[in-house]
């Protein structure tokens, strides 16, 4: 983990998952964000600490296990208050849910995996419990209540409201849980001036290029979904399609990950009267209209 500043109170750790730290005074921090597990969670401590800072609280942006997964030892080993917002303080407090979710039910074992099941820590609700200097702005689609975070630098942590190039380009799908949510949200990015930085992606002052390029990607994948219901098919024949299409791996956590997102989008195009379903010899068909 680098710590780089960006700001007169505001700090991030460059890390997989970025890592936001604002300064409340010259010795208590909150943290936007802890990383991936608990080793990522004793870096921190090991960082603030060489700093003489004291971690007095932590936001999760969203409870995705990327983003909660040091939670828990760092509660432990400072007492601090965790906040989220709405939905995701039940996930983040209950970290089954997010396997179970993709799941649809009580998840096998495989995805029980530190990328999908982060350990349980306690978050309250954000509302009316964040220090003069930070806001939060509801950015929901990636996750049911996802939210970016301002602070009075004018620097923006925005989860993973916005995904980077590279990924997009080596993987074209990546999780959504809302399609409707998410191309909201993006718009509302587009509106924001100041300094950026998503999780996965380097800080940087300008991101509507980025902005534009995940939305062609959402267009496409719709457009992509609609050509290929021209033939009525099931979900697992279209996911098989998409897969091949982009020359992608199944694997266990691809085959939730994107088989959840495939039907956010399913459901999408159901909701906008682009698409619909039968029931064919006990067999969900999908299809265009």
């Amino acid at each position: 983990m680098e710590l780089i500043q960006v700001g007169e109170k505001t700090y991030y750790l460059k890390n997989p998952t970025n890592i936001g730290i604002y300064k409340v005074d010259d010795t208590h921090v909150f943290l936007i964000d802890t990383g991936n597990d608990k080793d990522a969670g004793k870096k921190i401590l090991k960082i603030v600490g060489e700093k003489g800072w004291q971690i007095i609280g932590i936001i999760n942006t969203h409870s995705h296990a990327d983003h909660i997964g040091g939670n828990k030892v760092i509660q432990e080993n400072t007492n601090c208050p965790i906040y989220a917002y709405q939905k995701e303080i039940c996930f983040i407090n209950n970290p089954i849910l997010e396997p179970s979710l993709l799941y649809g039910g009580n998840p096998i074992d495989s995805l029980k995996n530190k990328f999908l099941y982060a350990k349980e820590s306690c978050s309250s609700s954000i509302e009316g419990n964040l220090p003069e200097g930070l806001e939060y702005i509801v950015l929901k689609g990636h996750s049911p209540d996802m939210i970016g975070i301002k602070t009075s630098d004018n620097v923006f942590f925005l989860g993973d409201a916005i995904i980077s190039k590279e990924t997009i380009q080596k993987y074209h799908l990546f999780y959504l849980y809302d399609i409707e949510q998410t191309l909201s949200s993006l718009q509302i990015l587009k509106e924001l001036e100041g300094t950026f930085i998503p999780s996965h992606v380097e800080a940087c002052t300008s991101i509507i290029e980025l902005i534009d390029y995940n939305q062609r990607k959402i267009e496409e994948i719709l457009s992509l979904i609609i050509e290929i219901l021209k033939e009525p098919i099931g979900f697992e024949e279209l996911l098989q399609k998409i897969f091949d299409k982009y020359s992608l791996a199944m694997n266990v956590n691809q085959y939730f990950l994107i088989g959840s997102t495939i039907r956010s989008y399913l459901s999408y195009l159901y909701h906008q009267e682009k698409i619909t379903y039968e029931f064919i010899d006990n067999k969900m068909i999908w299809k265009t209209i």
